[in-house]
């Protein structure tokens, strides 16, 4: 027998763990040739399960069970990135705590710290993933630092080199002053700042007394100017251009060139250009051959190139001496209020600075190629197709792709430099020194480059690495290439464009042929969430509090394409309200002794309402399994819940009380322990701990798991139109007289009678032969056929008939005349007091939008429930 009650926390974990004991997630089980792989976005090892993750891998996981219950061969491929800064990061900060820096260890003896960190306490996530229930094949777990794709790192690097597609630079990258090491544009964050504008004036040369006035947000960049640029269209400069200005304090002639970067409409219209820290001011640079002056070191100290008296300084000191000495030397035209975004480092929390520095690329531009050909010629679709458009923008417009870091803890570039600055890039130092032999027709010492790669470099190969590539593994050849990736719009171009251009390259063939692009998770009123405001939502809670499939539910019953996920734990909570729904009904059918003797076939039951109940439950796998296709997670989890909650247990169920009572219901029974179990296969994907949970406890045969059960397959033809139309009419029936009890406030208990006239004479055979059923559902005490209309009735029109309910004698009908008009008093107060606040300017202005629009919203509902209490008081009025 049942349990009273679904107890998720006595659950979970045992039937996790016996899904893990049976290999149940494994690849290869399936002997089949059709195969279905999605590799999992490789989480951080630093990282910790937050809602988006619960998001992307619960939706992951739906697809997963669904294709495994499907008899596909499935394989969920998981794995960690080593994360690089965020690594190196978290283990500097433990030996701060020791007072030992990652200096005084050398970097052999760092990174086995970093190793013995992950070992101790990496890869937490995982486990919060399985509480999840994410049925990913844990024993083929990967690390991107693992051997054999360090392996892979290598040899694409090495090839790449040597196919002329990465090359060494000097170029501005997103420097970090704090880890000292260039960033990724993901890496950055804008932060919006209450600055100021600075207004310069530079002497023009040769002419006494004339300035060219340039603003700047940045004065200690200006030591680093080397020209500045007016539009070529600007009448107040024509004559300027080709000329000379003079920079203060330094002295240095900086040209006066014409470019269109140059805006007339902002400012005095001219442009100071420091090309060696300013991305916009480097591609000027370019085009005006401007000299391109670094005035900075690693740590945004200035350096040697400028003036004595500030070198050494650290930036924003020397941003003030500068402003002080501008302004004595009366070159300080103005000061300005300037609210602008700057942009920091996301994990050192300190403005980045653009930095001219060595370091390696990648020609993205030729390597983006024929990934963009990829996805013009369809070989893989973006769902929702609005975001083709997001990563053909990215991939026409890319720039060389910066992929070297200095970091310590990474993929060391293989690359080795000669006495005489010669590079020799190999797969190993022995291949490497035997090059270097070659070329110098003796033995030299070598020095191994000191730059790792950028993470995102391995992250790219995901998809064929985790397989064994470059070794031609079984795995490779069976489940390359994979079928759908599962991740967030904020990295289509730095892992979903990278990993298309590598797949492309290396393997000849798209990594997927699908990419679904899935919302942000915000919170309930739709602000995106952050620590700092207070609002982070932790998915562990949730599932402590409800269980891991009501918030598996609710995210996928909220991940509607293109629409951002607004957290609701309201929501959530209701959501296990289905579970409970579930259970109690499982519970009602135990009691009822519904089981399916052999043989059973439930598409040859002679009864009206199991013939009605077996087409709905094909109706809904065909609605659940179309959505799934096309990636519609909310349509498919909307269509399982209506069918279980309202079709099956609110209607059918229902139904089946009476034949439940009676003699011959052996029928009845196996069609609902049939429906049962096809609702438990279904909602699987969903919810599947107290779908297992279930399964094995309703039934003793039981010869499998539900994990690794059949997915439904039903007959052609399998749907009695001529029973589902018999009890929609009963259904509509029903329901209609529950609205007028419900409107009139007729009490629960009270019995009425039910006039039915006209109609045809089907609609009349339905009344007779349905009636015990209507009956009781509607509360009513006995019928009349084309009877006279008494006092005090009100009616409906069904399907062509007339149904009246005398309610007078069911009802006091002056107190409700009563109730009614103090209830749309009370409710025409209310939205006098919201209207006032509305109408309140200040209000309106000053209040956060969100707080605005939910006063709109609840106008909105109180003016709908007006008119209902007006309508049900007009209604009333004709009794």
């Amino acid at each position: 027998m049942l349990d009273k009650s679904y107890r998720p926390d006595e659950v979970e974990g045992k039937l996790y763990s016996k899904w893990m004991e049976q290999g149940a997630f494994a690849c290869g089980r399936a002997k089949t040739d059709e195969t279905y792989t999605i590799v999992i976005p490789p989480p951080n090892v630093t990282g910790s399960l937050h809602m988006g993750h619960a998001l992307n891998n619960t939706l992951q996981d739906v697809l997963v069970r669904f294709e495994r219950m499907r008899g596909k061969d499935v394989l969920w491929q998981p794995g960690m990135d080593h994360a690089g800064i965020a690594t190196q990061m978290v283990v500097e900060r433990q030996l701060g705590e020791q007072g030992v820096t990652r200096h005084d260890l050398g970097r052999e003896k760092f990174i086995e710290k970093v190793w013995e960190w992950k070992g101790e306490s990496g890869g937490q996530i995982f486990e919060q993933l399985k509480r999840l229930g994410a049925t990913c094949d844990w024993d083929r777990e990967r690390f991107t630092m693992d051997e054999g794709l360090s392996k892979a790192v290598r040899k694409v690097f090495v090839q790449l080199y040597k196919e002329g597609l990465i090359y060494r630079d000097k170029r501005l990258v997103n420097w970090d002053p704090k880890f000292h090491t260039a960033i990724s544009d993901l890496e950055v964050e804008q932060q919006e700042v209450n600055g100021h504008m600075w207004h310069f004036r530079y002497p023009v040369e040769g002419e006494e007394g004339r300035f060219i006035t340039a603003a700047t947000t940045r004065p200690e960049t200006m030591l680093g100017d080397t020209g500045i640029a007016v539009h070529p269209e600007d009448e107040r400069y024509t004559d300027l251009v080709g000329k000379f200005a003079i920079l203060p304090i330094v002295g240095r002639r900086i040209p006066i060139v014409a470019d269109t970067y140059a805006d007339p409409e902002q400012g005095s219209g001219a442009v100071k250009i420091t090309p060696a820290h300013d991305f916009n001011d480097f591609e000027v640079g370019k085009r005006a051959g401007l000299e391109v002056i670094n005035i900075m070191d690693e740590s945004a100290h200035l350096n040697d190139t400028v003036p004595e008296a500030y070198r050494g300084m650290e930036r924003f000191a020397a941003r003030k001496k500068i402003v002080a000495e501008m302004e004595s030397l009366g070159l300080l035209d103005k000061i300005e209020d300037h609210p602008h975004t700057v942009p920091y480092g996301d994990r050192s929390g300190v403005p980045i600075e653009p930095l001219l520095t060595d370091q390696w690329f990648a020609d993205a531009a030729t390597l983006a190629q024929p990934a963009i050909r990829a996805v013009e010629g369809g070989q893989t679709q973006f769902v929702p197709a609005k975001w083709t458009n997001t990563y053909y923008d990215w991939m026409r417009n890319i720039q060389p792709w910066c992929i070297s870091r200095q970091l310590w803890w990474g993929h060391r570039i293989p690359a080795w430099f000669g006495p005489d600055g010669m590079i020799f890039v190999e797969e190993t130092e022995e291949a490497a020194f035997a090059a270097a032999e070659a070329h110098y027709g003796r033995k030299e010492e070598l020095t191994q480059d000191n730059d790792v790669l950028d993470t995102w470099f391995s992250s790219a190969l995901w998809p064929f690495s985790t397989l064994g590539w470059p070794d031609k593994t079984p795995e490779l050849e069976r489940y390359y290439p994979t079928d759908v990736l599962v991740t967030g719009f904020d990295i289509i171009f730095f892992w979903v464009a990278r990993m298309m251009m590598m797949g492309l390259h290396f393997m000849e063939e798209v990594p997927f042929h699908t990419v679904y692009i899935h919302a942000l998770v915000r919170d309930e009123h739709g602000a995106k969430m952050s620590k700092s405001k207070g609002n982070v939502v932790d998915p562990l809670d949730l599932m402590d509090k409800y269980g891991a499939d009501a918030l598996r539910f609710f995210l996928s019953t909220s991940a509607a394409q293109g629409r951002d996920v607004r957290l609701s734990e309201q929501r959530a909570e209701g959501y296990r309200s289905l579970a409970t729904k579930l259970w109690n009904a499982a519970r009602f059918c135990e009691m009822n002794e519904c089981k399916m003797p052999g043989g059973f076939d439930p598409f040859a039951v002679k009864e009206t309402i199991n013939q009605w109940i077996v087409g709905e439950t094909v109706k809904c796998e065909v609605a659940v399994r179309e959505a799934l296709e096309s990636y519609r997670f909310n349509d498919a989890s909307n269509a399982i819940y209506a069918f279980t909650w309202n079709v099956y247990c609110d209607w059918y169920l229902e139904f089946a009380k009476l034949p439940f009572m009676g003699n011959d219901k052996a029928e009845t029974q196996a069609t609902a322990a049939w429906v049962l179990d096809q609702i438990l296969k279904i909602l699987h994907p969903f919810m599947p701990f107290v779908t297992e949970e279930l399964w094995g406890s309703v039934a003793a045969d039981r010869t499998s798991d539900l994990i690794v059960a059949d997915w439904p397959v039903y007959p052609e033809n399998a749907i009695n139109l001529a029973a589902a139309e018999e009890m929609d009419w009963v259904q509509d029936l029903i329901t209609g007289i529950r609205g007028v009890r419900s409107e009139m406030n007729v009490p629960a208990g009270a019995k009425i009678p039910l006039i039915f006239n006209g109609g045809s004479a089907e609609d009349k055979a339905r009344l007779e032969k349905h009636w015990d059923i209507i009956a009781r559902m509607a509360r009513l005490e006995s019928r009349e056929i084309d009877a006279a209309l008494p006092k005090g009735a009100l009616q409906f029109v069904h399907r062509g008939a007339t149904v009246v309910l005398p309610l007078a004698g069911a009802m006091d009908l002056n107190a409700e005349k009563a109730r009614l008009q103090k209830e749309i008093n009370n409710l025409s107060g209310y939205m006098a007091g919201l209207n006032k606040k509305l109408g309140n300017e200040k209000f309106v202005a000053n209040a956060p939008a969100d707080v605005v629009d939910g006063e709109k919203a609840k106008l909105a509902d109180a003016k709908m429930q007006l008119a209902k209490l007006n309508d049900a008081a007009a209604r009333l009025a004709e009794l």
